[in-house]
């Protein structure tokens, strides 16, 4: 089985590149061209039928993913199936199942069979897991089990994985000498084969095998992400020497695995001040060659706890405005507890705005939208507003909740309304399409 991205090399077009295409506005070469680059991924396992086809990378609309997952305090099947339903109602463009707690390869597949997203993993969670649960210890992984595991996942239909490649003996020695960090580590794949090498004196089999992993990811035709294991957790660590020797190494494998017919995304970060985060896109896409950057929020202060998919939403609306592709949403339960059903909503909300003001910098040329909204906002057409609404559902409701008198007005300003005054004063001055009032 070829790849997207084999295909695009030889200049043939899949029924996927048009899929693109058509979704986003843009020309099937232009997408062709982007997928034969590594500029342009496409999430899409041909072993899953009947899956939504997305397109990730330049040029392209910058997408959301929602993580969803048991633990081991909180394992509840049905209630994961109902956050990945809502996730896709609520437009998230891809999915990642992380479960930790109960029956991993069941709640994997039915995650699978209840969602038309394209669906993702990190498998280092169900490694460790498993290795801790049958030996008591997750330092006694073997690594032929992990390989092993990566391609059952893929054969249940996974399009993309987050795995950490980019963990090496020498990104660990740098840990090392600048005295750990104040934030520790985020990463819980990350951290525990960090663990799993201190305690084997080994090299990680993900990075010493790159190949191989390459290997399973093309039969599949699955999206590598290559994880950001070492990713900071506090705005103090954030470009710290251990994170940019991670960002080096993992830049450096996306071209490899580019060269080896791998689609290939590199995941970013994690915790970072407002004033680094363009920066940082911009090394990413400098050292990978404009490989799509997939990063996790993120967030750019540490204190806002119960409010994290505000705070998210500020750092992913400056991150998809200098470049990044994808963005993993935040809850308003990160650092704190478990999703739920509301929290899954609200953080796919949150961050749909995000990346909705991330592109209207990123593409003006894209701004039609905006400007539709603002003159029927200012025509009073609310039913048309409506249509140019990111959540037409909501602003029904609070408007009927509280219905002014006149139904051209709004119970904010009721008589006393700017926008009709406005149009009094300067309805004979209006030409064109800056005025859509009759009479």
């Amino acid at each position: 089985m070829k790849t997207q991205i084999e295909y695009a090399r030889e200049h043939t077009l899949t029924p996927q590149m048009k899929t693109v295409a058509r979704d986003e506005g843009l020309s099937t070469e232009y997408i062709r061209e982007k997928v034969a680059a590594g500029e342009i991924v496409i999430a899409n396992n041909p072993r899953r039928p009947g899956q939504k086809v997305i397109g990730i990378g330049t040029g392209l609309r910058t997408k959301v993913n929602a993580s969803i997952g048991t633990s081991s305090d909180i394992c509840n099947l049905e209630a994961e199936i109902r956050k990945a339903q809502i996730a896709e109602e609520e437009g998230a463009d891809t999915l990642m199942e992380l479960s930790v707690g109960g029956d991993l390869d069941r709640i994997r597949r039915e995650v699978l069979a209840h969602t038309r997203l394209p669906v993702g993993n990190v498998p280092l969670y169900q490694a460790f897991k498993e290795t801790a649960r049958k030996y008591k210890d997750p330092c006694k992984l073997d690594p032929e089990f992990l390989f092993e595991l990566i391609e059952r996942q893929l054969a249940d239909g996974l399009s993309f994985m987050a795995i950490h490649c980019g963990i090496n003996q020498y990104t660990i020695e740098r840990l090392r000498k600048q005295g750990f960090r104040y934030g520790g580590l985020a990463s819980k794949g990350g951290t525990f084969m960090v663990a799993w090498m201190d305690a084997t004196g080994q090299e990680n089999p993900l990075y010493a095998q790159f190949d191989r992993v390459c290997g399973l990811m093309k039969k599949y035709d699955a999206v590598l992400s290559l994880g950001n294991g070492i990713r900071a957790g506090a705005i103090h660590d954030s470009h710290d020497r251990a994170q940019m020797a991670e960002m080096i190494i993992n830049c450096e494998l996306a071209e490899l695995g580019r060269e080896m017919g791998c689609q290939m995304m590199v995941e970013g970060p994690g915790h970072v001040p407002l004033d680094e985060i363009a920066a940082n896109i911009q090394l990413e896409k400098r050292m990978s060659g404009n490989a799509p950057y997939y990063v996790l929020g993120p967030l750019p202060m540490d204190s806002g706890a119960g409010y994290d998919h505000i705070v998210a939403a500020i750092g992913a609306a400056n991150s998809a405005r200098h470049g990044a592709d994808l963005v993993c949403y935040i809850t308003p339960a990160e650092h704190l507890a478990l999703p739920n059903e509301d929290d899954v909503r609200e953080g796919v909300r949150a961050t749909r705005l995000a990346v909705r003001v991330g592109d209207i910098a990123k593409y003006p040329e894209r701004r039609d939208n905006e400007k539709q909204a603002a003159m029927a906002r200012r025509d009073m057409r609310w039913q048309d507003l409506e249509k140019y609404l990111l959540f037409p559902e909501k602003a029904k409701q609070i408007r009927e909740e509280r219905a002014p008198e006149a139904n051209d007005t709004c119970t904010m300003c009721g008589d006393f309304c700017a926008m009709k005054k406005g149009m009094e004063v300067f309805r004979q001055d209006i030409s064109g399409d800056k005025i859509s009032v009759p009479g």
